[in-house]
């Protein structure tokens, strides 16, 4: 029997949820910072720790779901159900280092055919949670109050688009190189640190377009959704399998993950 994408939204919710909790407590002398590898990259112990409390909600639920998380890859259950979740515990680590309010916990999952079914961004210091399932629309949560988001208004003046760039110095020049044809139509360049805020962002119509290359799936699974059932014009990098998640990192170092109003659907690289 196929889950209601209601009911999967509401797990999502409460996953994401427990993860923004532990984000909520943020203490600067307990970050216990650590680079993953590339300059910039980093991890705290409050990645793990949300993404350890994203995995006991989702698990305690459906414990024959496939979990594939930032922090800790992959779990394949014995018995898979076919059904997988995407999660980033701490979408802009940089920023919640910093204390840079743009940072969220991600959740998002996907069925056995590939379809995005529920997807929820949480940001605890913006106090908004942005979430979506497929054939629902798209929603923001904000001080008790609930609007469904319908994107950014088509042909505004003085277009903003959201993008970010590579922790990888080789791919983050040729990302500039490209910016300024990126930018021909904008009127500005917003580079806030979380892709999957920005994808929200596009939803809820604050940014008018986003793109950036080479993002994995857990930084726009949750936020394509999102931006997809608000109407957005959405492209994102395909998925190997329902269960093996994004394609190999050459694939995914040269795909672009983009959303905005069909205007800008030909305004990026293929």
């Amino acid at each position: 029997m196929k889950p209601d994408p209601l009911e999967l939204l509401d797990l999502a919710k409460a996953a994401a949820a427990a993860g923004a909790a532990v984000l909520a407590a943020r203490n600067s002398a307990a970050l216990d910072a650590s680079n993953k590898g590339e300059a910039g990259d980093w991890v705290t112990a409050f990645d793990i720790a949300a993404e350890n409390a994203v995995r006991e909600v989702i698990t305690s639920a459906r414990p024959r779901d496939t979990i594939t998380g930032e922090e800790h890859g992959t779990t394949l259950p014995e018995q898979p159900s076919g059904y997988r979740w995407s999660i980033d515990p701490l979408d802009g680590t940089t920023n919640f280092i910093r204390n840079i309010v743009y940072y969220a916990t991600s959740v998002a999952v996907v069925d056995p055919d590939g379809a995005w079914l529920a997807g929820v961004v949480n940001a605890p210091a913006l106090g908004r949670v942005y979430y979506a399932s497929r054939g629902h629309g798209a929603w923001l949560e904000q001080q008790g109050n609930q609007a469904r988001l319908t994107g950014p208004v088509t042909g505004r003046t003085g277009q903003i688009l959201a993008t970010g760039f590579s922790y990888d110095p080789e791919v983050r020049a040729e990302q500039a190189l490209l910016l300024g044809g990126l930018m021909d139509g904008f009127a500005d360049v917003r580079r806030l640190g979380s892709a999957a805020l920005d994808l929200c962002m596009v939803a809820d119509g604050t940014h008018d377009a986003f793109g950036e290359r080479g993002l994995n799936e857990h930084d726009f699974s949750a936020g394509a959704l999102i931006a997809e059932e608000a109407g957005c014009w959405v492209r994102r990098p395909r998925l190997t399998s329902p269960l093996d998640g994004g394609p190999p990192d050459a694939e995914r170092l040269a795909s672009w993950t983009c959303a905005g109003s069909i205007e800008f659907s030909g305004r990026f690289p293929l």
